[in-house]
């Protein structure tokens, strides 16, 4: 069933997708031009650094666009989304919310534990709240926290990634919730956004190829790796943060560890050189679709060129069904 949520935001897209946000790579510029495409455009709030920056952020990201949109009243411009880390590690969110609060960010995007608090305080200023989730446990959790949409991160998504079939999460979902569901996992073109909808999702949820974005902030190898390789490249482990992930195998290398051998259990007391290697910043994230990306472009031109294949995937479709 179509949510009156999904419909209001899909008036203001060109395509129904979520730019997933990136530690570390999403910034301002990037969500910007994403929301000018038409994509809803994310970033997470522990990008800004120090914390006081989020408010010239977020500042920036509203001002930009409200002044988009009176100049191009009849383009379609979409919402931006902001991402919060609900966990105790997490010493900036109250301050982080409060400046979200300031600037009624239109949505939070909540991860790790359920966000009951976060939910009332964002629905105080008329925002939407969508959750990560990897199971069916996390998915029913986070509706009883009274979330307006699901984020199901399926298995072959970048970073921090469930072990689910997209299949199987969208289906179970779909037994019990008929409000948005936004899909994540190995989908970089036209053709899988339209293959999420078919699926049941009414989003799609894409990271991956916006790191190969000239907007992104990302280190250029980073770049040209997710150009360079293919789907196994990436290693699916917890070594590097405690929670599974999926990261690109050169990156892993590169640092001089063998991916091969990674012990989890040997981390805690092991130093690689006189720095540890970090996860995000030393060791990179990307999702199992990297095969399909071949080029470094402009956020307009990945947005464009998904556009054209969204529309040609609907009409071979329809020409199918003749």
């Amino acid at each position: 069933m179509t949510h009156s949520v999904v419909q209001a935001l899909r008036a203001q897209m060109t395509l129904p997708v979520i730019c997933s946000p990136m530690f570390i790579v999403s910034n301002p510029n990037m969500v910007i031009e994403q929301c000018k495409s038409g994509l809803i455009g994310s970033f997470p709030a522990l990008n800004a650094r120090p914390a006081s920056l989020l408010d010239e952020w977020l500042a920036h990201i509203t001002n930009t666009l409200d002044e988009e949109r009176k100049q191009h009243p009849d383009r379609k411009i979409a919402p931006f989304a902001v991402n919060q880390i609900i966990h105790t590690s997490n010493d900036r969110l109250e301050h982080d919310m409060q400046t979200c609060e300031k600037y009624r960010v239109p949505i939070i995007i909540t991860s790790l534990r359920a966000p009951t608090d976060v939910a009332h305080a964002v629905h105080g200023w008329g925002g939407l709240v969508f959750h990560d989730v990897t199971t069916i446990r996390h998915a029913e959790k986070a509706l009883e926290a009274g979330v307006d949409g699901l984020i199901l991160v399926a298995a072959g998504a970048g970073g921090h990634a469930g072990t689910l079939s997209p299949f199987a999460l969208v289906s179970e979902v779909r037994k019990f919730y008929d409000g948005p569901i936004i899909l994540s996992g190995s989908i970089t073109s036209g053709d899988a956004i339209l293959a999420a909808q078919a699926m049941g999702a009414d989003f799609a949820y894409i990271g991956t190829r916006f790191i190969a974005s000239q907007e992104a902030n990302a280190d250029p190898r980073y770049k040209q790796m997710i150009v360079d390789t293919t789907a196994k490249d990436i290693l699916y482990t917890p070594f590097f943060t405690g929670i599974p992930g999926n990261y690109l195998t050169p990156s892993i290398t590169a640092s001089g560890l063998d991916p091969q051998n990674l012990n989890v259990e040997e981390k805690s007391s092991t130093n690689f050189g006189s720095t540890r290697v970090k996860a995000w910043k030393d060791v990179w994230g990307a999702g199992q679709g990297v095969g399909t990306i071949d080029s470094i472009d402009p956020v307009a031109t990945i947005a464009q060129r998904m556009q054209q294949e969204y529309d040609a995937a609907r009409q071979r479709l329809a020409g199918d069904s003749r």
